[in-house]
């Protein structure tokens, strides 16, 4: 009888807020399976906005989140936070 655990990002979203900046949006799941079946499934997300340390995260997020953090995403969410 073999525990195994995993651990992946299951889903990574853009969404774009009506402030006029994208945040990321990462859903991991946690898999724990014995014997090759999976007998548990639990989930965390957080959430990147454009000011975030990407250094943390895995190669996938990296490339999704750079790419929708643009120099004019970063002077949005800049101005809304000192609105």
């Amino acid at each position: 009888m073999a525990l195994s655990e995993v651990t992946l990002n299951d889903k990574i979203e853009v969404l774009q807020l009506a402030t006029g900046y994208p945040v990321v949006q990462v859903r991991t799941a946690t898999i724990i399976s014995r014997d090759d079946k999976e007998i548990s499934r639990s989930f965390h997300r957080h959430v990147l906005t454009p000011d975030a340390d990407l250094s943390a995260e895995d190669a996938d997020v990296v490339v999704i989140a750079s790419a929708v953090f643009t120099d004019e995403a970063k002077a949005s969410y800049t101005a809304a936070q000192g609105e």
